[in-house]
């Protein structure tokens, strides 16, 4: 069982990123349910703003969409900025709108069987606006959310403390990071034995219309 983790932080590597110590702990989490994962910084990548699986000249997507279809699990991490997901995850999610054309040869998304969440950092309002945004995008292409399927911590109002200073936080946000690593590796070993039915059979299970009288 394999996580990718797209750490949607605005801060080249080597740069100090909360989001960044965020995911840490849900890998460290999904270790400890058997999962091993990676961590990819999409800006450090030459990532083009489009809606394909390949915007070419060069487009570093194609090599993380690559890993994102290798992994079981995939989380998509990322700061908070005027109570919305940071740029950089909208731009992912823009280039996820591709998959809602690839399928496979029964006809299923390819991101059908692979769980996702969300992992949110800041120090402003927003966390669940933001979560909400992401889980149902990435839902729409395919994915599948656990329960309790995100983690977040924000900062008090009004103040610039971030989460790489204020330090992990076991009895709220470590609480959350553990579902959602408990959960999320859960569901991804049931899809993975239980695979979703192919369109074909969705429909014969559906039956035919009737007609109202």
């Amino acid at each position: 069982m394999r996580a990718l983790v797209l750490n949607c932080t605005r801060k080249p590597s080597p740069a100090t990123s909360s989001s960044e110590q965020l995911v840490r702990e849900v890998l460290a989490e999904l270790a400890r349910q058997g999962v091993d994962g990676e961590i990819v910084r999409v800006v450090d990548h030459d990532v083009r703003f489009g809606v394909s699986t390949d915007e070419g000249h060069g487009d570093g997507w194609p090599a993380i969409r690559a890993k994102l279809l290798a992994a079981q699990i995939l989380i998509v991490a990322m700061p908070i900025w005027l109570g919305q997901p940071a740029s950089v995850a909208k731009m992912v999610l823009e280039r996820l709108d591709a998959e809602l054309s690839e399928t496979d040869d029964e006809g299923r998304l390819l991101p059908y069987g692979k769980v996702a969440g969300v992992a949110v950092v800041g120090n402003e309002d927003g966390a669940h606006h933001s979560i909400a945004e992401v889980q149902a995008a990435l839902n729409e292409v395919g994915f599948t959310v656990a329960a309790a399927g995100a983690t977040y911590w924000v900062g008090e109002a009004l103040h610039t403390l971030d989460y790489r200073d204020a330090g992990p936080k076991p009895d709220t946000t470590g609480r959350t990071t553990k579902a959602l690593a408990l959960n999320s590796a859960h569901l991804a070993r049931l899809l993975a034995d239980q695979p979703y039915p192919p369109p074909e059979a969705q429909s014969a299970a559906v039956g035919p219309s009737r007609e109202r009288a």
